[in-house]
């Protein structure tokens, strides 16, 4: 018998639709998967981890440990960042981009995820449509409905190198279109876009008054001389419309140190900054002080990083080129891979037959004991997002040990 008063509560309404609505990071799910069977003794080698397996920079490590010891560190400071980081963010910004800022221009966030959300609860309002060039980051389209988005999806394949056209984009704006989500390097694909496809996605924007968020994380890590292009710089006349996201986690092997920054206009800055006051106060002091360290130091141990990403870059597309039904365009940025597995799905493997990438990725963990994330991640199923921020060896087992299973197929 229920007791008088008390509130009949269904399982349904103790999560809020909003917060019930999110799917877990895929990424995360998978590197965590792999972690756990390791830990039972299974030899599995994970592809999931988008993380350099590089230490964090020794400079950057002792420029913490010094801070620790600082009581200036010891309690709250400004909301938007200290000072000293934010005139350092806008140096960094010039020197590798061109970009010319003001400190007041930029805002420190907990890492590059809140970088993106935060962004998106500033700039949008109920309904507002942002376009999601695909395959994206898998945290993006959790981002922009959080903040009561929209995401509309325009996806790109490997014909065209993952390169979204303005053809594409200019055939999904709807009046509610306010944003452009710009990802180059990407996460998940490697792709650059080259300058002149820059400037005219970034042209596109600017004539139908769009607001362009580029994120900018994977800056440092290009090959065969590509360059990363900022669209702010290639087109000027984007500066009081456009938010550059970037952080220190891939650049300088600093992911678990949570420090990433928004930069654009002084008043949509100042208003993230607002909310950012109530959300979490102010970044961790000691982590900042790790970071300025970083954008301040040498990019010596950014190149030695670079040139090891290269070398297992071309490795890896190697590998995976010679599977039957696996076609892997060569990625120019990031650490990852992302081929084509729709020649495999449908065939018998092992008594199997995967319709899908989640299918197939969940039978070469089981039988493979290798953790790769399915295209369904990043919005493209039929494709998987190899990292190769891993060691050579591991590298070349977990490859052989997927090609050896897929010769199978049949």
């Amino acid at each position: 018998m229920a007791t008088t008063g008390s509130p009949v509560t269904s399982p349904a309404s103790r999560v809020s639709a909003r917060i019930a609505a999110i799917n877990p990071s895929a990424t995360l799910a998978v590197d965590a998967k792999a972690k756990e069977l390791k830990a039972q003794g299974r030899p599995v080698i994970g592809f999931g981890a988008g993380q350099p397996d590089f230490p964090t920079p020794d400079y950057v490590v002792e420029a913490a440990a010094a801070a620790v010891r600082d009581r200036a560190n010891h309690g709250y400071t400004a909301a938007a960042g200290l000072p000293e980081l934010r005139e350092a963010l806008a140096a960094k910004t010039l020197r590798d981009s061109g970009y010319a800022v003001d400190p007041a221009q930029v805002l420190v966030t907990n890492g590059g995820k809140q970088a993106v959300y935060s962004a998106f609860a500033t700039l949008l309002d109920p309904g507002d449509e942002v376009l999601l060039l695909a395959p994206y980051w898998t945290t993006y389209p959790e981002s922009i409905t959080l903040a009561g988005g929209v995401p509309v999806q325009v996806t790109a394949d490997e014909s065209t190198g993952y390169l979204t056209t303005v053809e594409q984009l200019e055939a999904a704006r709807t009046e509610r279109t306010k944003v452009l989500l710009f990802n180059s390097p990407s996460n998940p694909t490697g792709a650059v876009y080259p300058r002149e496809q820059v400037e005219a996605i970034g042209r596109w924007a600017l004539e139908h008054g769009i607001w362009v968020v580029t994120d900018e994380i994977y800056e440092h890590l290009v090959y065969d001389g590509a360059k990363a292009e900022s669209m702010p710089v290639v087109v000027p006349e984007l500066a009081d419309t456009t938010l550059v996201l970037n952080g220190v986690a891939k650049t300088y092997s600093m992911t678990g140190w949570r420090v990433g920054w928004i930069i654009g206009p002084k008043d949509v800055i100042k208003a993230a900054s607002s909310y950012q006051s109530h959300l979490c106060g102010n970044v961790s002091n000691v982590a900042q002080r790790a970071a300025l360290a970083a954008v301040s130091g040498p990019l010596d141990a950014v190149e030695e990083m670079r040139k090891a990403f290269d070398a297992r870059r071309k490795l890896i597309v190697s590998l995976l080129s010679d599977i039957p039904g696996v076609e892997c365009p060569t990625p120019q940025g990031a650490f990852y891979a992302y081929p084509s597995v729709k020649g495999v799905l449908g065939k018998e493997i092992r008594g199997e037959r995967p319709a899908n990438t989640l299918e197939l990725a969940d039978l070469i963990l089981r039988e493979a004991e290798v953790a790769v994330v399915p295209g369904e991640a990043f919005g493209t199923p039929g494709y998987f997002r190899f990292s190769y921020a891993l060691a050579e060896q591991d590298l070349v087992e977990g490859v052989n040990r997927v090609a050896a299973l897929l010769a199978e197929a049949k």
